[in-house]
């Protein structure tokens, strides 16, 4: 039975999971799981049965019953989401097996595609105390990045900024009067540099913050209100790299949206190079609320997801 997006809900009483079509070209599907309502001390015990003994250990060492319980959910749901997307054959979550690049970003080992696993299948996670996510896209590399919308810093927003953003990213924070608004502004840039470091799998000390630019493509500062002033059927959102401005700035695409009312959400994704007017083609994005092996909802189209920019 496959799960379609006007499908809303699917149960099932045995641990099993809905196949799913692999995304398309510039789409990504977005997955994530609520903590708090993962209740069930059976089905806790299900996910910790799929993972390896090294994700065991490493959820084991986790200090705190959350802690513990937020990376046993972390796991489970990249295994799960990822053994939906079977071509030929059926795929056991416990199958899979991962790998480091050199920079430590996860990635499939794939001896395994010919269990039923497509080979341009790339994915990347992100976490919360209060939220667990999981995106999935095909030839195009993803960083995605998740921050609770209520976030505060112990630091001035503006001293903190000058410490890890560039001074453009400052200069647009500054120019912001309300302080609320400030904060926000501030997680959302967050995000969106998080994602594209993730995307680029460098990681952090790879790609430093300070050494490349997230902007709204038109924005060059001035007192605005970015609620206002910022239309999200026009908005764009660009990366100036000061190590390759030309390349890097228009091979990556971004998605910066609300999720589950709680949280911003940001994704970055990789151009797809065959595609024809690639640059122009926005991203299409589709997103399920789910509990592995019990409830699979997408939540596309509800206010569960609120549109930012860079979607069609």
């Amino acid at each position: 039975m496959k799960l379609h997006c006007f499908d809303r809900k699917f149960f099932h009483s045995s641990p099993s999971l809905t196949p799913i079509q692999l995304p398309s070209p510039m789409e990504t599907h977005l997955w994530y799981v609520i903590p708090r309502e993962v209740k069930s001390e059976s089905l806790l015990n299900k996910y910790l049965d799929i993972l390896s003994p090294c994700e065991k250990e490493n959820v084991f060492q986790m200090r705190g019953e959350e802690p513990r319980k937020n990376a046993l959910l972390a796991r489970a749901l990249v295994r799960t989401t990822i053994a939906r997307y079977q071509i030929n054959s059926r795929v056991s979550p416990r199958s899979l097996r991962f790998k480091k690049n050199i920079h430590g970003k996860p990635e499939l080992e794939w001896q395994f595609s010919d269990h039923g696993l497509s080979p341009s299948l790339h994915f990347n996670i992100s976490h919360t105390s209060s939220l667990v996510t999981c995106g999935v896209t095909i030839n195009s590399q993803i960083g995605i990045d998740v921050e609770e919308k209520d976030r505060t810093l112990k630091h001035n927003i503006l001293s903190f900024a000058r410490r890890y953003f560039s001074k453009d990213e400052v200069q647009y924070l500054a120019a912001i009067l309300d302080p609320e608004v400030q904060r926000q502004e501030f997680v959302k840039l967050w995000t969106l540099k998080e994602a594209y470091v993730k995307a680029l799998g460098r990681g952090f000390s790879g790609a430093p913050f300070k050494t490349f630019t997230i902007r709204y493509k038109g924005v060059t500062g001035g007192s605005f209100n970015p609620l206002e002033d910022l239309n999200p059927e026009t908005l764009q959102i660009v990366v100036d790299s000061f190590d390759d401005p030309i390349e890097l700035t228009s091979n990556w695409q971004f998605v910066l949206l609300e999720l589950a009312g709680s949280h911003y959400a940001a994704i970055c994704m990789e151009n797809n190079v065959d595609i024809e007017g690639e640059r122009t083609v926005p991203v299409k994005l589709t997103v399920w609320k789910t509990i592995p092996f019990l409830e699979d909802e997408c939540v596309s189209g509800t206010d569960a997801v609120k549109r930012i920019s860079g979607l069609k």
